[in-house]
C-alpha cells in the first residue's frame, strides 16, 4: 500500500520542487552574471511554502521581501512567475481572518506589480492589470475555501447538537415509559401478593394488570428504540397521544388511582409534537401521583381554548410528592415536563394546591399544536 502524505509533507515537497525549478530558471535568466545573491533571493520566494500552514503570514513576508529584493537588486525577471506569492496569498486568506488577508493581498499586489515593472522599462498595462487580477483571484480563492470549512464545521457541529438531542429525547421517552409502566407494575403485584390467599379474583385480576402492563411497556420500549435501526422498513405504531389518555386513565383505575377526565370546549386534533408532550405530561403526573402521593384521587381537566390548550392534573394526595417547592433541587420527571413544554413553545408549572394536593398545569398555544 502507498503510504499517505501529511499535509506538511506534500507542503515540503511542492517547495523543493518549486526552489529546483526557480533556481534553475534564475540561472539561464541571468547568463553569465550570476551570483549567489540571485539564487538566494529566488530561492527565498518559494522555498518558504514548505512553512505555510504553520506560520503562514511570517512565510508571506520572507517571501514578499525576497522578491522585493530581488527586483531592487537588479536581477532580471519574477521567480517562478510569482507561483510563491500566489500560494502565500490563498494560505492566508485561508488559515487567517478576513481583515488579515485584505491587508496580506495589497502589500502582495504591491510588490507584484513592481516586481513586473522592474522586469522592462515598457511594460503593457494589461499585463500589470492581469497581474493584480491574478492575486486577486488567489485571495478569493482563499476567502471562498476558508468559508466553506466555517460553512462544513458549523454544519458538523449542528449535527453534533441534533444527535445529542435525539439522545435526550429518546432518554427522556424511556423515563416516562419506564417510570409510569413499572409503577402501575409494582403496584398490582403488591395487590396479587397481598389477596393471593384470600381473594382469588382480585389476584388474578392484578396479575392480568401486570401482563398487560408489561406487554405494553416492552411494546413501547421496542417502538422507540426501533426508530434507531436504519434497517428498520416495518411500519411503526404512532407515538401515542390524547386519543391514548382513556387508556392511561383505565390503567391508572386498576393500579387503584381513581381518576376523573373533565373535558372543555371544543376537542380538537393536535399535532404530533404537542399531542405526544400532552400525553407525557399526563402519564408522567399519573405516575408521581401513583409513587408520591399516598391515598389519593386524581383529576385530568383538558381545556381547548381559543388561544390556548389547558392540560390540568392535580390530586388530593399529600402536598410534597411533587418535590417542586424546593427551589435548588427539581425533580427530573418535573424538569423533563417543563423542557417538553418548552420545547413547543409551552409553560409547564408544579406544585402543591390550595386544597392540599398537588397540581401540575401544562398550557401550549394553540396556534402551535392544533393540527393543520
Amino acid at each position: 500500500m502507498v503510504a499517505k502524505l501529511s499535509p506538511i509533507r506534500l507542503d515540503v515537497l511542492l517547495a523543493a520542487v518549486l526552489t529546483s525549478l526557480t533556481v534553475i530558471t534564475a540561472a539561464s535568466r541571468t547568463g553569465a552574471h550570476v551570483t549567489w545573491p540571485a539564487y538566494v533571493l529566488a530561492a527565498l520566494t518559494v522555498a518558504p511554502i514548505a512553512l505555510r500552514q504553520l506560520a503562514p503570514v511570517a512565510t508571506m513576508a520572507v517571501m514578499l521581501g525576497a522578491l522585493s529584493a530581488y527586483g531592487l537588486l537588479g536581477f532580471s525577471g519574477v521567480p517562478s512567475a510569482g507561483v510563491g506569492v500566489l500560494v502565500g496569498t490563498f494560505t492566508v486568506a485561508t488559515l487567517r481572518s478576513r481583515v488579515v488577508a485584505g491587508v496580506t493581498s495589497a502589500v502582495t499586489t504591491v510588490v507584484v506589480v513592481l516586481a513586473f515593472l522592474r522586469v522592462d522599462a515598457v511594460v503593457a498595462w494589461s499585463e500589470v492589470a492581469q497581474s493584480v487580477l491574478v492575486v486577486m483571484g488567489a485571495w478569493m480563492l482563499g476567502e471562498g475555501t476558508r468559508r466553506w470549512a466555517e460553512r462544513a464545521e458549523r454544519l458538523a457541529e449542528e449535527a453534533a447538537r441534533a444527535v445529542a438531542d435525539e439522545r435526550v429525547r429518546i432518554a427522556r421517552e424511556l423515563h416516562d415509559i419506564v417510570a409510569h409502566h413499572m409503577s402501575v407494575i409494582s403496584l398490582q403485584a403488591g395487590v396479587a401478593q397481598y389477596v393471593l390467599d384470600t381473594d382469588v379474583p382480585t389476584a388474578r385480576k392484578a396479575i392480568t394488570t401486570v401482563g398487560e402492563t408489561s406487554r405494553e411497556a416492552l411494546t413501547e420500549m421496542r417502538r422507540l428504540l426501533d426508530v434507531l435501526r436504519v434497517d428498520h422498513d416495518d411500519d411503526y405504531r404512532p407515538q401515542p397521544g390524547l386519543a391514548a389518555l382513556d387508556e392511561l386513565v383505565e390503567r391508572a383505575r386498576g393500579a387503584g388511582l381513581p381518576v376523573d377526565v373533565v373535558v372543555a370546549g371544543e376537542a380538537r386534533e393536535l399535532q404530533p409534537g404537542p399531542d405526544l408532550c400532552a400525553y407525557r405530561v399526563a402519564q408522567e403526573s399519573l405516575t408521581n401521583v401513583l409513587k408520591h402521593a399516598g391515598p389519593a384521587e386524581a383529576r385530568i381537566d383538558l381545556d381547548y381554548g381559543e388561544q390556548t390548550f389547558v392540560l390540568k392534573v392535580t390530586d388530593n394526595g399529600r402536598a410534597a410528592h411533587g418535590g417542586a417547592a424546593v427551589a435548588d433541587h427539581e425533580p427530573h420527571g418535573i424538569r423533563g415536563m417543563r423542557e417538553r413544554a418548552e420545547l413547543y413553545g409551552g409553560v409547564l408549572t408544579a406544585g402543591p394546591t390550595a386544597g392540599g394536593g398537588f397540581g401540575v398545569v401544562l398550557r401550549l398555544p394553540m396556534a402551535e399544536v392544533a393540527a393543520r
